[in-house]
């Protein structure tokens, strides 16, 4: 039996189970069906739209013929759809009105369904949960996303961080704890906010490697989903760690790692 959070397909005449949650768009080319998954993955298999819709929840809008978009992979519409994660997809723009309209609508259910559920509310409940972070050497915060009322992500919040996290910021924590980062950053770039909002919808795990003009750092951002609407991040100086080679398998291993990097470009 399928489970409700479950899509079972025929793969290359093998029964594959697809998290549903991790589903970001359909395409359908003739009988085959491309289903596009969080992370890069592609998964094939001979079916009809007529089919497949039925067996999807209601999160998914069809924004042109043969295509179906979860709503939680997209970040913006525009002149084409952008999703989090970086690609764009075409839609029917003499619909836009009405795939608009569904997609805020649906947007404001799931985020509506994340308000305290299960998420501690006060200062002294975050600093007692991450208690072990307190004296790591390596910057750590919690961040709850902010959406605006197009349910788009526009900043986020810090609601724990530790003094490595305030040294890297060049900071107080007082003046990060509970302020959104737009706020303590005026000059904050938006380039963060796609890999934040997928980790923070669709559970991903991701690593950033980039310049931070805010406090004019590089900096590696490993981040991590914690609550709902939440991710957790580590984040490094990257003067401060270097790349050590102590045999061919770590040479191996960085190659799986960056060709890995380079297939999501």
């Amino acid at each position: 039996m399928q489970s409700e959070k479950q899509l079972n397909v025929i793969v290359k005449r093998k029964t594959v189970n697809i998290e549903i949650d991790s589903i970001l768009y359909i395409l359908m080319k003739k009988k085959i069906a491309e289903i596009h998954v969080s992370g890069g993955g592609v998964f094939e298999t001979r079916t009809t739209f007529a089919q497949l819709a039925p067996r999807l929840d209601e999160r998914f809008i069809l924004v042109c013929r043969g295509c179906i978009v979860s709503v939680l992979a997209i970040h913006r519409i525009a002149k084409k759809i952008e999703l989090n994660n970086g690609e764009t997809l075409e839609y029917t723009v003499r619909k836009k009105k009405a795939i608009v309209a569904q997609y805020r609508q649906m947007q404001q259910k799931i985020f509506s369904g994340m308000c305290n559920d299960g998420v501690v509310l006060t200062d002294e409940d975050y600093r007692r949960h991450y208690a072990s972070f307190d004296n790591m050497p390596f910057a750590f915060t919690d961040i709850e996303m902010v959406f605006n009322q197009e349910s788009r992500a526009v900043d986020w919040i810090f609601r724990y961080g530790n003094e490595a996290l305030a040294k890297l910021e060049k900071t107080d924590l007082k003046g990060l704890i509970g302020y959104s980062f737009g706020t303590v950053f005026p000059n904050m770039d938006s380039k963060w906010l796609c890999c934040y909002e997928r980790v923070a919808l669709y559970g991903e795990t991701l690593e950033m490697i980039d310049y931070s003009p805010e406090i004019d750092t590089y900096i590696k951002v490993i981040c991590f989903p914690t609550f709902k609407g939440h991710c957790g991040c580590i984040l490094f100086d990257l003067k401060d760690i270097s790349f050590t080679r102590n045999s061919d398998d770590a040479d191996k291993a960085l190659k799986i790692y960056l060709g890995k990097s380079l297939e999501q470009d």
